[in-house]
């Protein structure tokens, strides 16, 4: 990556006012979220004082920008003060102060002048029927849009479920043809970073990582950052012990659901959909969905919308370990889970006849195992 005039992190976390130790500090931070060890750190601390950041162009289509927002509310004061407000963005629609000409400008000028070497990053589905007409911008689709800028991009982020598998645009029927970036781009690195919206560190931390090695961070089969999604929801709950003791919400506002029980009879996908939630939690680290009460509903895994009322839950499949990933669980795994289940279940019957069949009493009878 050549050396251009935008400032390092330090630089510019200096001219607002933040010291050294509050850089060291952030260092610390986003170390240990994107899961580098401790003697890791160093090369995030020498990454973020020493290199120019990448140009960032940052791209809304179908969408919301919940993305941005949840960004923008991290709990930490520097990712939005300074990683994106005041260093990470060349274009963005949803900040940038220019507009019309000028925006499109600037968008130009940073993909020609720094072809091969910018980072991309996309929230919002594509629509790709009829001609890509229902999102335009400038005149031009969102289709003809995507296929100029990746051609010279470095690498693609996703933000969102809208832009990593299609998200509420392409549930069923889909008028639109909403398509994820994936599907359209086949040449490029591409970090699917998925949720409605992703948390606000996770974000960071992907930029972080990209920034500071100069590469992708450890993705899963479905092309997502292991370090905040190799885990299901249901792993990290606090309501897990409930769910283990078969202690489930029935109803809502139950008095189950007073007692804090499961919430999983009730439509909790938390067993079935990898994310951070339950380590990071939301607003400042306050709370999530499950915490204030209701279940997830999946947001972060394709085609939730369409993956059955949110308020039924779905066929279970209890017994993964936390150590199952989305690169090998699936419906066979499943099969064999409770094949597994079945089997062991049938063991361990068996024992409990023999132990009857030889105690009278609870004292063993004579010939009988001890």
């Amino acid at each position: 990556m050549s050396s251009h005039t935008h400032r390092t992190l330090l630089e510019q976390m200096q001219e607002q006012g933040y010291s050294r130790r509050d850089f060291l500090k952030f260092c610390a931070w986003i170390s240990a979220m994107i899961g580098v060890e401790s003697t890791g750190v160093v090369s995030v601390v020498r990454a973020l004082e020493s290199k120019p950041r990448p140009p960032v162009v940052w791209f809304h289509f179908q969408e919301c920008t919940c993305c941005s927002e949840s960004f923008l509310r991290s709990s930490h004061p520097i990712v939005a003060d300074i990683v994106l407000d005041r260093i990470s963005l060349d274009y963005t629609e949803t900040l940038q102060a220019a507009a019309g000409h000028q925006a499109e400008q600037a968008l130009h000028d940073t993909m020609q002048k720094y072809r091969g070497e910018y980072i991309m990053t996309v929230e919002g589905s594509v629509p790709t029927k009829d001609g890509g007409v229902y999102c335009t911008i400038g005149g031009r689709t969102a289709l003809d849009i995507v296929k100029e800028a990746a051609e010279g991009a470095k690498a693609i982020i996703c933000w969102g479920s809208c832009a990593s598998n299609g998200c509420i645009q392409a549930a069923k029927p889909n008028p639109t043809g909403a398509t994820p970036i994936h599907k359209i781009i086949k040449d490029k690195p591409i970090i699917n970073v998925p949720g409605c919206p992703p948390i606000g560190e996770v974000m960071a931390g992907v930029i972080v990582h990209v920034l500071a090695f100069d590469r992708l961070p450890q993705l899963d089969g479905l092309g997502r950052p292991k370090a905040f999604y190799s885990k299901r929801v249901h792993d990290s709950c606090y309501r897990r012990p409930f769910y283990d003791a078969g202690l489930f919400v029935e109803t809502w506002d139950d008095e189950n659901a007073r007692k804090g029980y499961c919430l999983y009879k009730v439509g909790c996908r938390g067993p079935m959909t990898y994310n951070a939630c339950g380590i990071m939690r939301w607003n400042c680290g306050v709370s999530y969905p499950i915490q204030s009460g209701h279940g997830c509903i999946g947001c972060s895994e394709a085609a939730f919308w369409d993956n059955g009322p949110f308020y039924r839950h779905l066929a279970a499949f209890p017994g993964f370990g936390i150590e199952t990933t989305a690169d090998n669980i699936g419906t066979a795994a499943g099969i064999a889970t409770l094949g597994g289940m079945a089997a062991h279940a049938i063991s361990t019957n068996i024992r409990k006849r023999k132990l009857i069949a030889t105690t009278d009493g609870g004292v063993p009878k004579k010939g009988g195992d001890e």
